[in-house]
């Protein structure tokens, strides 16, 4: 098991517990790794620093009695803001209508960037609608502007909301 992995094991009840939902873990490497929380609230309130700080000390407890992490890191702890990373499932079907960016491990309908909006999963799968660029032919014969891929949750590498005026309309204007 990877060292995130083994931090996300041992945190993830304790946060649940205390009314929190663990988004990603990441831990990024140098002479002294900087281990990073991204958390938020179930009841989706917007966190505050006090809500970061209380994380913080608890993470601290666990992990120093476990010790997953050999030496000296840093740790930071923050809120998933507006333009968030989607690292589960549920994230694809919560944050349906809205923007986002998604990159894939290996090559899905012959690419692995996509930019579309979110139309939610069907089983593992993330339908994007996409955009379809206009023919090179000079034809002008009519296509579509945009289609529906599907996207194997499993084969996601990145994917993040992209920030834009509608969904910091949706936000309330909070990250």
């Amino acid at each position: 098991m990877d060292r995130t992995a083994e931090v996300e094991r041992i945190i993830a009840p304790s946060l649940e517990a205390m009314g929190y939902e663990l988004v990603r873990v990441h831990l990024t490497g140098g002479m002294r790794p900087t281990l990073q929380i991204m958390a938020e609230r179930v009841d989706r309130a917007a966190m505050t620093v006090e809500d970061c700080a209380e994380i913080s000390r608890a993470v601290s407890a666990l992990l120093d009695v476990e010790d997953p992490i050999e030496g000296a890191y840093t740790l930071e702890v923050s809120s998933p803001g507006i333009d968030r990373p989607l690292t589960r499932l549920s994230d694809f079907d919560r944050f349906a209508g809205f923007e986002a960016r998604v990159e894939t491990r290996v090559p899905v309908s012959g690419r692995k960037r996509f930019r579309g909006r979110l139309l939610g999963i069907e089983g593992r799968e993330v339908k994007l609608e996409v955009a379809v660029d206009a023919p090179k032919d000079g034809s002008g014969e009519e296509r579509p502007t945009s289609e529906t891929v599907g996207v194997p949750f499993d084969d996601i590498a990145r994917a993040k909301l992209v920030l834009t005026d509608e969904l910091i309309a949706a936000s309330g204007g909070r990250g």
